[in-house]
């Protein structure tokens, strides 16, 4: 099997799946993003492990489940000993690097028990999520923020150098508006949102991200890496440079999807949520009416940068020995389900777009082909891993690797998965105080197979929907008496996924059966009727070997 040289591992952060034109949008073109879907193969039911930025991104990274690993919400540290993707694609020589965002927080308790200090290079790998480190920016530098962080943000000394003054330029011209009277109004309040940011679009995050990129690539001449170009954007706050922010009119949005039915629903978290500030203020109106133009130019701007890239690439002859992947961290409810922000389970945040290019002649079958196989964001580092030409620590992983969908070989061993899964820590939400659930009880679960989506909150009664009858995911049959038997059917899927999940992560499975039966290498005999009975198991361990 030949193998991958290099991997560009693109992420846009709260990117909806049906937010380009490849996936459906009728308005918003995305003629680059469409390109590489005719290349590859665009993944029609990606979903993602926990419709939240630093759980999501962390099962990206690890190929692990979020309750595996333990990053359950944003700021919640990796423990040190989790392996993520430099760490398996490593031993194949692969620079492995970040150009953007990770959401990822070291694990300050776990480093200084084990001795390691931030500054050394071990430290550094650890520290940063296993990346090497090149230009790490998490988009989240509020003035306040900014100051507690040491003021240490690239983006910002170059943005000072290109004459962009005062403490936090990211803050006060990326993402902020010109006002009356010299006024500045923030990107951070949704009223602002459909005006222009108070940056020239050749320096506005994305550009900037673009740029960087392409000169990590260009830096690593003849050896092999991985480039995650993790995009801060559409994610808010959202406002957009010209021109990109005035682009989409209200004929050009989707329109909202929401129904009365779904307030009538029996799920108490649910309800919590939709309760929440940032529901409600999508709920009023024209805070949606402002963030859509911000939002559909924001990924336009990906779009066309993009595009500038994908001709880089080809320019310089690294497209062929490339893997390209296009995927996003969650959606975004913009006021669809009377939600704000993500964090649940209906498919404007959970299912995300998914795109592979692999440049390999066993690929070219199927170029420009579109997957219904249910897919998770988990399986992106096995994938990778083989690529490389590694073998994937299936003792670790709990993904599968979608290399045989890629070449549209057979697959081995198991039967691909008939449902997808995700979760949330909604501990940390307002929704949590609403409630009053307990700490460590504030968790949901959702399992969505090819008809069914069923979610279930400890505590609260599940939500089921019916999604051959109902697509739009407005009537929850949660409580439905005549569902009975789907939901319990539903349970002990779930049940049985939460069982799947690896612990034993530190011995592999030819290591378990090296340890079966240690009495001929050990002498602990036990068991054994007498000398004779040994010596015939002994011969027949022989045989076998």
């Amino acid at each position: 099997m030949s193998t991958v040289k290099n991997i560009l591992y693109i992420m846009a952060d709260q990117l909806r799946w049906d937010y380009l034109s490849c996936y459906g949008h009728m308005h918003l073109h995305t003629p680059h993003i469409d390109k590489l879907a005719a290349r590859g193969v665009r993944f029609d039911r990606a979903y993602v492990q926990s419709p939240v930025c630093g759980p999501s991104r962390a099962s990206s990274y690890t190929g692990r489940t979020v309750f595996s690993h333990g990053s359950t919400w944003n700021g919640v540290p990796l423990p040190v000993g989790e392996w993520t993707l430099g760490d398996y694609l490593r031993p194949a020589g692969v620079t492995t690097a970040v150009v953007g965002k990770t959401h990822m927080t070291p694990d300050p308790e776990g480093m200084a028990r084990l001795g390691l200090n931030p500054a050394t290079d071990i430290g550094v790998l650890v520290s940063q999520a296993g990346f090497d480190p090149y230009e790490r920016d998490d988009g989240l530098h509020p003035t306040p923020g900014l100051r507690m962080r040491g003021g240490s943000l690239a983006y910002n000394d170059w943005l000072r150098e290109k004459g962009y003054d005062g403490e936090n330029p990211w803050n006060d011209y990326a993402n902020s508006a010109d006002g009356p009277d010299g006024k500045i109004l923030s990107g951070w309040y949704l009223e602002n949102s459909n005006l222009p940011a108070r940056i020239r679009e050749e320096h506005s995050e994305t550009a900037y991200m673009t740029d960087r990129a392409m000169e990590f690539i260009e830096a690593q001449g003849d050896e092999p890496w991985l480039c995650h170009l993790s995009y801060i954007k559409p994610h808010w706050p959202y406002i957009a440079p010209a021109p990109y922010h005035d682009m989409y009119g209200p004929d050009t949005w989707k329109p909202v999807h929401r129904d009365a039915r779904e307030l009538e629903s029996a799920n108490g978290v649910y309800k919590a949520f939709t309760d929440m500030r940032v529901s409600q203020v999508f709920a009023q109106e024209g805070v949606r009416e402002a963030v859509m133009p911000a939002y559909m130019g924001l990924v336009k701007q990906i779009d066309d940068h993009l595009g500038r890239l994908f001709d880089w690439l080809e320019s310089t002859g690294r497209d062929q020995d490339t893997m390209i992947v296009f995927t996003s961290d969650h959606g975004d409810y913009l006021g669809d389900h009377w939600m704000g922000e993500k964090e649940l389970f209906h498919e404007c945040s959970v299912r995300v777009p998914l795109i592979i290019c692999d440049p390999r002649a066993e690929a070219d079958s199927t170029r420009g082909s579109v997957s219904t196989a249910l897919v998770e964001a988990i399986d992106l580092v096995p994938t990778f891993v083989e690529a490389v030409g590694e073998t994937p620590a299936w003792q670790r992983l709990e993904g599968r690797s979608l290399q045989a969908l890629l070449f549209d070989q057979p697959l081995t061993g198991e039967p691909w998965r008939d449902s997808v899964f995700s979760e949330i820590d909604y501990a940390f939400y307002q929704a949590q105080d609403i409630l009053g659930t307990p700490l460590d009880a504030s968790r949901g679960y959702m399992l969505r197979t090819e008809r069914w989506k069923y979610v279930h909150f400890t505590g609260y009664a599940p939500q089921l929907f019916d999604l051959d009858a109902d697509s739009e995911e407005f009537n929850d049959l949660g409580s439905d008496p005549q569902h009975q038997e789907v939901r319990e059917d539903m349970h002990r899927r779930l049940f049985d996924r939460l069982l799947a999940r690896k612990n034993r992560v530190t011995l592999d499975h030819a290591g378990i059966k090296a340890r079966k039966n240690p009495e001929h290498t050990t002498g602990i005999l036990i068991g054994f009727r007498d000398e004779a009975q040994f010596q015939k198991s002994a011969a027949e361990r022989q045989e076998n070997v």
